[in-house]
C-alpha cells in the first residue's frame, strides 16, 4: 500500500479553514494513489490554548458533520485518513485522533500521556485502550505525540498486530531530537512501519519543527522532511515486512524475533506506578 504523511500548518481555532486544508491535501494524496494519509495532532483546531473553556469551544463530538465531510472526500479519493482534533464527550474534553474511511469514522483514540504544554494542560486523560483499526488491508495503531516518548504504548500496539503506527504530533523546535530519534527507534523495536506527521508554523509562542518521517521495520528511514516546510511525504510499503517479526540477518547464526524473544515475566515493575515524588 502507499502511505502519505502530511506536514502542514494549521489555522488556530478555525475548524472550517482546517477542514478545507485537509480536503486539499486529501485531493493531492488521491491523485498520488495513496491508501492511507496521516495528518498532525490537533489538525482541525490548533494546539496552543490557554484554558479549558477556550479549547472546549473548538471541540467536536464523534457524530459531528465535520467527519462526514471528510469521509465523503475519503470515498471520492478511496483513502483512509488519520487526523487530530479536540473531542467533546459530555463534560469531558480529550486530545483525540480518528481514523476515517470512505464509510465514516472507523474508530478514535484519546491521548493518554499528557505533557504540561499547550492544550494538554487542560484536557482529560484518555480512556480508550491501545488497539488497532482497519484501513483496507492494514492494521493501524493510533498514537499522539508524547505517547511515542514511552516505549510501552507502541509495544502494546505491536502486540495487538499493528502494521502501521499513525502518530500525529505537534513537536516544537525544542523537541527536534525527539523527531529525529523516536520514529526510527519505535519502528525498530517493534519491527513495523511508523508514520510521524508533525505540523509546521508558529502559534502562540510555539514554533513547530516539522521533520516528519515514515520509517520501516528495523528503523529504516524511508523518507523524511529535513525542515519545517509544508510537504507531503510518500512511501510504498509491504505489510508482510511488518508482519514477519522473525529477522534473519545471518542464515542460521543471527536470528531474532522482536515479539517472541521478550521475557514479560521479568517486566512487572513496568506496570507499577512511580513512587517518586519528583
Amino acid at each position: 500500500m502507499k502511505i502519505a504523511c502530511v506536514q502542514t500548518d494549521v489555522v488556530f481555532a478555525d475548524i472550517a479553514a482546517n477542514v478545507a486544508r485537509v480536503l486539499k491535501w486529501m485531493e493531492l494524496a488521491g491523485r498520488a494513489n495513496a491508501d492511507l494519509v496521516v495528518f498532525p495532532e490537533c489538525m482541525l483546531c490548533g494546539y496552543g490554548y490557554e484554558d479549558r473553556q477556550e479549547a472546549a469551544q473548538q471541540a467536536l463530538s464523534m457524530d459531528s458533520p465535520v467527519f462526514a465531510s471528510i469521509a465523503q472526500s475519503a470515498a471520492e479519493h478511496q483513502l483512509n485518513v488519520t487526523l487530530g482534533f479536540l473531542e467533546a464527550d459530555g463534560d469531558r474534553l480529550f486530545n483525540s485522533s480518528a481514523l476515517i474511511g470512505p464509510k465514516g469514522v472507523v474508530g478514535n483514540y484519546r491521548k493518554i500521556h499528557l505533557p504540561h504544554i499547550g492544550v494538554d494542560r487542560f484536557v482529560d486523560r484518555g480512556d480508550i485502550p491501545y488497539r488497532t483499526l482497519a484501513a483496507r488491508e492494514a492494521n493501524v495503531g493510533l498514537a499522539i505525540c508524547y505517547d511515542s516518548s514511552f516505549p510501552e504504548p507502541i509495544r502494546i500496539l505491536g502486540l495487538e498486530g499493528a502494521d502501521v503506527i499513525a502518530l500525529g504530533t505537534n513537536w516544537p523546535v525544542t523537541a527536534s531530537r525527539t523527531a529525529e530519534i523516536v520514529p526510527a527507534a519505535r519502528s525498530m523495536e517493534n519491527h513495523l512501519f511508523f508514520v510521524a506527521a508533525n505540523r509546521v508554523g508558529t502559534e502562540r509562542g510555539f514554533e513547530f519543527c516539522g521533520m516528519s518521517s515514515i520509517c520501516g521495520p528495523d528503523g529504516v528511514v524511508l523518507v523524511a522532511s529535513p525542515d519545517a516546510e509544508e510537504t507531503m511525504l510518500m512511501a510504498d510499503i509491504d505489510l508482510a515486512e511488518a508482519r514477519n517479526k522473525r529477522i534473519e540477518r545471518t542464515a542460521g547464526k543471527h536470528v531474532i524475533h522482536r515479539m517472541n524473544d521478550r521475557r514479560p515475566e521479568f517486566y512487572d515493575r513496568i506496570s507499577q506506578p512511580n513512587d517518586s515524588a519528583t
